[in-house]
């Protein structure tokens, strides 16, 4: 799940950026964009106030915000907005991610065990 956040106010943009630092994702390559104006014609918009017609009705708790775009997510993904290719791409990301984190380690590894062997001589 890719969030963005685009809020009028500053307390509530920060706040959200705090919570959903894991989630964080550009105004392009998001599933859900998270606001605090109402926005009626974006599927991916989840709308926070403490409006009743709100997607998420403030006050609330980090949990709470999170189960709430989870739910959203899962709805995007049964409708169709969000496409199998997208969830393909960011899974092999991963991999990618991780295979890289271990190549770096390998070759801090290998480096280091050249320096040894030169000073050990």
């Amino acid at each position: 799940m890719k969030v963005a956040v685009v809020c009028r106010s500053p307390l509530l943009q920060k706040s959200l950026e705090i919570f959903l630092f894991k989630y964080l994702s550009s105004l392009k390559k998001c599933d859900i964009v998270v606001k605090d104006t109402f926005c009626h014609d974006d599927a991916r918009c989840f709308y926070i106030s403490s409006d009743s017609k709100a997607d998420l009705v403030k006050p609330f708790s980090k949990s709470q915000l999170i189960l709430a775009l989870e739910k959203r997510y899962k709805l995007l993904q049964n409708d169709g907005f969000i496409d199998d290719s997208t969830l393909r791409n960011s899974k092999n990301f991963e991999l990618l991610e991780k295979r890289i984190e271990y190549l770096t380690i390998e070759y801090q590894q290998n480096i280091l065990k050249s320096v040894r062997a030169f000073y050990e001589k």
